[in-house]
């Protein structure tokens, strides 16, 4: 089975409320056109090791459901060009796992790091940056 994710982007018409966001595993095995290749909907939050599945996706894919749900929905993001679902795909990720490594872009050098812990205020600057800004390494 190769599954893939599918976003669909529905507007309410009755509340005038917004936006809802169906996420749709799909096998493109199967067919080559949606609802030929469905197979379920992911569901918001996905438990890892829960012995009673409330959803049809951790009943298909059991165990490894929380890691299929963190590839899908990673590889959903890499492919999404519309910012609204792209949006709605990370808050995905972070309900399912909210203890992702938080990596952000020094202001200065432009390179990527890794915050050491979360702070009040968000840290700009790398670890060179902040020596380079102040003469001592800041924790």
């Amino acid at each position: 089975m190769d599954c893939k994710l599918q976003v669909f982007k529905n507007e309410f018409k009755e509340r005038h409320s917004g936006w809802a966001y169906r996420f749709v595993v799909i096998d493109n095995n199967s067919s080559k056109n949606y609802p030929a290749n469905f197979v379920c909907m992911l569901p918001i939050k996905v438990y890892k090791g829960k012995v009673n599945s409330s959803s049809a996706f951790e009943e298909l894919f059991g165990e490894r459901s929380l890691d299929l749900a963190i590839v899908l929905l990673s590889d959903a993001l890499k492919t999404e060009k519309d910012a609204e679902v792209k949006g709605e795909i990370e808050k995905r990720l972070k309900l399912i796992d909210p203890k992702q490594v938080n990596v952000v872009k020094c202001s200065q050098c432009k390179k990527e790091f890794q915050l050491k812990k979360t702070r009040k205020y968000k840290q700009y600057l790398c670890a060179e940056c902040l020596t380079a800004k102040y003469g001592q390494k800041q924790h």
